[in-house]
């Protein structure tokens, strides 16, 4: 069998039956993973690892948090509330979160309100 690779190297290469028989060598070397004349030096797989690393960037990611906007018809419909339960005459009004949260007590009982918009 190796008479006719070394036979297809030479008609489709034209090259010499030396020099097929030298392909051939080459072959069986790079199959069985031993060192051949073309292989690189340290010093060449080094400078081959460290431009192949060249390009990449570090991933740094971005750990500020991410300021919210106002959400201006929530706090005004707090701000609503708010007014509504003075009028009422409750006196202890706490607004934990602008946007969100209004806490009160009235008659010994403590009450809270919870203002969320769902999106769907």
């Amino acid at each position: 069998m190796a008479e006719t690779q070394k036979q297809k190297l030479m008609r489709v290469l034209g090259v010499s039956a030396a020099e097929a028989d030298e392909i051939l060598a080459y072959d069986k070397a790079v199959e069985k993973n031993q060192k051949t004349d073309y292989d690189l030096t340290k010093e060449q797989e080094q400078e081959v690892r460290k431009y192949r690393q060249a390009d990449r960037k570090p991933f740094i990611p971005d750990l500020k948090p991410r300021e919210r906007k106002a959400n201006e018809p929530k706090r005004e419909l707090m701000r609503i509330l708010q007014e509504a339960l003075e009028n009422a005459g409750i006196s202890e009004i706490s607004v934990t979160n602008v946007e969100r949260q209004l806490d009160f007590s009235m008659d010994g009982v403590r009450y809270r309100i919870v203002l969320s918009a769902p999106r769907k």
